[in-house]
This record gives C-alpha cells, sequence and structure tokens, in this order.
C-alpha cells in the first residue's frame, strides 16, 4: 500500500499539485484509518489531506482513478501480478454468468462470444431500467471485452477504446427506450410535462452512470497492461493555472474562468498583507529621543520612518486580436478585480484601431461581464482588422499621452507580432519618460520571439521589463510584483 500511495503523491506532484512530505504522511496515517476496501472513503481521505485547491480536484480525480482503478482487493496487489488478477477476474466473470437458464449458459459459449450484441444490449437496458448496478457492472465487463477491441502492448489511449465501446452500445438509443419505457409505464400511457422532465433527468443520470462505468472498466485494463505510472504520464494534463492562454481548449477556458475568481480574492488579501505588514522603514533620531523622555532619557523602544508607498496608477494596453484575445480578457478581469490595491486602473483595447473601455468596467458588477462587452463593443478596427502595433500605440499617445505621469505604470499586453507594419517604438521610449513604470507582458513563449513578425526587441528597448505571460500562474506573480 505505501508503495502504491508513494505513487501516487509522486504523480500528484508531477501534475503540478503542491503535495509537501507533512501532507503525504498525514495521507498515509489517515489512510490507516479507514477500512481499505471502502474506496469512496479511500477517496474522500486522500483528496481532504492532499488537495488544497478546488481547481485542483479534477486532477486529483483523474490521478486516483488511475492508481486506484483495480476495485475492492485487487488494487492491493504489487504491479508485477495485476494483469494476472485482471485476466483471473475476466474468467470469474464469465463464469458466474454461466450458471443454470443464464443467457451465457444457454448459448453454451464462453466470454463475452456468449452474448450476441441484441443480448447485451437487451441487458443492459435492463439493467438501466431497473436501476440494477450489479448486473450494469457485469454487462459493462463484457461490452468492453466485446467491442473495444483491446490489445496488450499497444499504444492506443484509452479514449480511443471507449470511443469504439460507446459507439457499439449506443447510448442515445438506450436513452430513447428509457423514455418510452417511463411513457408506457405511466397511468394513462403518457407522460405530464412535469413527469417527462422528471423522466429525462432520471435517464441522463443513468446513460451517465453507464458511460462513467465503461470508462472505469476500460482505465482498469490499461493499468493492467501498461501500469499506472506509465498511464499518468500519458494522460496528464495541466491544472487550471498552468493552462497556457494561446492554447487553451475551450473545456480549459471554461477551467480557467471557474479558477481566476478565487484567484483574484487571494491575491488581493496577500496584496493588502503586504501593504499593512511591510518593511520598517529608516530610523526616526528625533521620534525616539521624544519617547525616551518618558523612560528618564533611555530610548528603550525604536521608533522608524515608516513607508508610506503610493498605489500606482495602472494604463493597461491590451491586443485583443487573435488567439492573444484569451491572455488579454484574463488580464483585464484579473487587475480590474483587485483595482482596490491601485489608485487608478485605466483600460485601453486595440487591433489596429484603439479604444478606452474603462467605463465598461466601472458600471459592471462582475469584471467578466465587462470584459464580454469589451469584445463586442469596443472600436478597435481602424483598417483591415488586423493587429498593428504601430497606429494603435501612436493613437493612444495622441489621444492619452498627456496623462500619463510619474505615478503611472504603463502595462502593455500582446505578442508584438505587428504584421510588417511600422513599430512606431518611439511612443514606448516617450511613455517610459514619462512614467513611472513601462512593462510589456507576452503570451507566446520566450523561444518564439523576434521570429516571424514578432518585433518584441524594438519595444523591449524601451521597456523596464518584457516578462513571459503564458498561463495564470505567471500572470498571477506579475501582478504580485506590479502592486
Amino acid at each position: 500500500m505505501l508503495e502504491v500511495l508513494s505513487g501516487f503523491v509522486g504523480e500528484l506532484r508531477a501534475a503540478g499539485l503542491p503535495v509537501s512530505l507533512t501532507e503525504s504522511l498525514d495521507a498515509a496515517d489517515a489512510v490507516g484509518q479507514i477500512p481499505l476496501e471502502d474506496r469512496e472513503a479511500l477517496k474522500a481521505v486522500l483528496g481532504a489531506t492532499l488537495v488544497k485547491s478546488p481547481g485542483h480536484w479534477k486532477a486529483f480525480e483523474t490521478v486516483f482513478e488511475i492508481y486506484f482503478s483495480l476495485r475492492g482487493e485487487s488494487w492491493r496487489i504489487s504491479k508485477a501480478d495485476e494483469k494476472p488478477a485482471l485476466d483471473q477476474e475476466r474468467q470469474s466473470l464469465s463464469e458466474s454468468l454461466r450458471g443454470p437458464g443464464s443467457v451465457l449458459g444457454r448459448a453454451g459459449a464462453g466470454g463475452e462470444d456468449a452474448l450476441s450484441a441484441e443480448e447485451l444490449a437487451e441487458m443492459l437496458f435492463a439493467a438501466l431500467r431497473s436501476g440494477d448496478r450489479s448486473l450494469m457492472t457485469a454487462m459493462v465487463r463484457l461490452a468492453v471485452l466485446k467491442y473495444a477491441g483491446m490489445e496488450a502492448g499497444r499504444p492506443v489511449g484509452g479514449t480511443y477504446y471507449l470511443y469504439r465501446t460507446l459507439r457499439n452500445i449506443d447510448l442515445d438509443r438506450l436513452k430513447e427506450r428509457l423514455m418510452a419505457s417511463a411513457a408506457q409505464d405511466a397511468p394513462q400511457g403518457m407522460l405530464t410535462p412535469l413527469e417527462e422532465r422528471l423522466a429525462l433527468d432520471e435517464a441522463r443520470v443513468r446513460i451517465e452512470e453507464l458511460r462513467q462505468a465503461v470508462e472505469a472498466e476500460i482505465r482498469r485494463h490499461l493499468v493492467a497492461d501498461r501500469g499506472a505510472a506509465t498511464l499518468a504520464r500519458s494522460i496528464r494534463s495541466p491544472l487550471p493555472e498552468d493552462v497556457e492562454f494561446m492554447h487553451a481548449t475551450k473545456d480549459e477556458l471554461v477551467a480557467l474562468r471557474h479558477a481566476i475568481h478565487p484567484l483574484t480574492r487571494r491575491l488581493a488579501a496577500r496584496l493588502a498583507r503586504k501593504r499593512r505588514h511591510g518593511r520598517k522603514g529608516p530610523l526616526d533620531f528625533r521620534d525616539t529621543f521624544r519617547h525616551s523622555l518618558s523612560a528618564g532619557g533611555v530610548p528603550i523602544e525604536p521608533r522608524f520612518r515608516y513607508p508610506r508607498p503610493s498605489k500606482p496608477e495602472i494604463f493597461l494596453i491590451a491586443d485583443i486580436s487573435g488567439s492573444v484575445a484569451a491572455f488579454a480578457r484574463f488580464t483585464l478581469q484579473l487587475v480590474h478585480a483587485i483595482s482596490s490595491q491601485f489608485s487608478k486602473v485605466r483600460s485601453f483595447v486595440f487591433v489596429d484601431g484603439i479604444d478606452e473601455v474603462t467605463a465598461m468596467f466601472e458600471h459592471a458588477e462582475d469584471a467578466s461581464e465587462a470584459v464580454k462587452r469589451v469584445s463586442t463593443e469596443a472600436d478597435v478596427v481602424w483598417l483591415d482588422g488586423h493587429s498593428d502595433y504601430g497606429h494603435a500605440l501612436q493613437g493612444f499617445f495622441d489621444r492619452w499621452g498627456e496623462e500619463v505621469g510619474p505615478r503611472s505604470s504603463v502595462l502593455i499586453l500582446g505578442d508584438a507580432r505587428n504584421n510588417y507594419h511600422a513599430s512606431q517604438a518611439w511612443v514606448i521610449k516617450e511613455l517610459q519618460h514619462r512614467a513611472r513604470h513601462v512593462y510589456w507582458l507576452n503570451p507566446e513563449p520566450r523561444a518564439y520571439w523576434d521570429t516571424g513578425d514578432s518585433i518584441v526587441k524594438e519595444y523591449a528597448n524601451f521597456c523596464d521589463g518584457v516578462y513571459e505571460c503564458r498561463n495564470l500562474r505567471q500572470l498571477e506573480r506579475f501582478v504580485e510584483e506590479l502592486a
């Protein structure tokens, strides 16, 4: 068990979860207090001791399902015995279904070939209709053996096997049959609108349980064939805070949106605490001497000049074209969500034209809603709708350049891919003379900078810092430094 738990913790760390040595020891101690055959209790105990963020729960579940995929006593065995144990379980399943009067017994054949596709479909439907989980588990195992076409050592992902199995099972057809059965069982032979909605919800729940059971069964076979560590490495996915803005899938963008809300609260609290508990300033001799009079002139309590750093005024200038749009949206949302840590935040967005969108955030209850308005209402197209940093920056300088002052920090967001237009880098140089700081955040990997139409270097010469900012984790670190 300790070997399995050690591998499990190691994979969590490899996936990005911050699991300390103390937490891993707590998990090992907690596991000793529960019955090991109770898989749900094991999952709850490990989750409580090892997971600290809701955004990490999905990654934890994925690793848990891999390392503890063999249910019951079988998951306790060593890696060398996993495959023989699974083969033995298959044989036991076939024998249990080959009793007197069973479909397998009547067919007179062995294993998954004893059932035709029609008979397997009927038994799956019967299991779903009655809610018989034991029968459904048995039928799912036979369906995977019959349809998945799994071969030992074959480097094929579980998604391919899942697709083949579900295609043959036909979940849509099973759902239709469940609805037809519910209507047939109704007193009048038909369902009321409310009853139909409830029946549909119930059918969806049972179909989803079936899909999850198929996925779990396929995972069991893959673990037995390849080993938990190998399978975990092959399907490892980044945590929401490590997902790259420019390459995020639709589901990953949804996860990012969920992750940014707790991040803003945590970051705002951290920045406020940082301001309250800043380092002490230089010794104040006059104040120290004045307070020493009450102690007979003995300076018992030194007095210091506490620094009072002014909150910076932020000018955000963001490229919202193409693949960098997601990066700009999350940055705008994060900075405005913690705007209390800045004296003022003004936002500008551009493609080849530029527009100020500060008012959209000032009158919005939620920064994410303002970001949606920015995407549709901002006037950012000047000519052809392709990025033109030079024209946009010059437009900013002509219209708002005089408002940038010594308390201002200018933050430019974009990949600096200028479609071979004039850079107008002199604008950044002028802003650097006027502003407190000028920073550039680039969501592209550093290795891609100054390749193709990227002109990061021309702008970097006049910036106080150019940062690679590909994910929420890097963005969080920069904003903390900025404040």
